[in-house]
């Protein structure tokens, strides 16, 4: 029997400091924070959210290695990425490429590449309408 996956829920994110993070990704992503369970932090965004987790404090159980700055991210926008790139400049948001032709899950793609508070390295695409 193989294990039908649909779509990713969470992705947990350690981070250096709790509240630079959610105000990163609010301003420059429109993400709701989230506060859950005995005073967990997340941020949401469509049908899915990104979990916080304090370095040196992370919940169990956690990956094996966790450090702030380990994961490249890549959300998909609806909003054209010359618009994304302007809303970026505006927050004081360096672009470290882009936009620049890639391939995604469901074919080609174009992507504009930032890193977060963390180091993190975010990537935002649009698929071709």
């Amino acid at each position: 029997m193989a294990i039908a996956i649909d779509r990713i829920d969470h992705l947990v994110l350690t981070v250096f400091d709790i509240d630079r993070t959610v105000d990163f990704y609010r301003k420059v992503l429109g993400m709701q924070p989230v506060v859950f369970g005995e005073g967990r932090h997340a941020l949401a965004f469509g049908r899915q959210k990104l979990n916080l987790h304090q370095a040196g404090r992370e919940f169990e159980p956690k990956a094996l290695k966790p450090v702030p700055g380990a994961i490249d991210l890549c959300f998909i926008s609806a909003t054209p990425l010359e618009e994304v790139i302007a809303h970026l400049h505006a927050c004081g948001v360096v672009v470290a490429e882009g936009p620049v032709e890639k391939t995604g899950a469901l074919g080609p793609m174009t992507s504009v590449y930032f890193r977060d508070p963390d180091g993190n390295l975010v990537e935002v695409s649009n698929y071709p309408r």
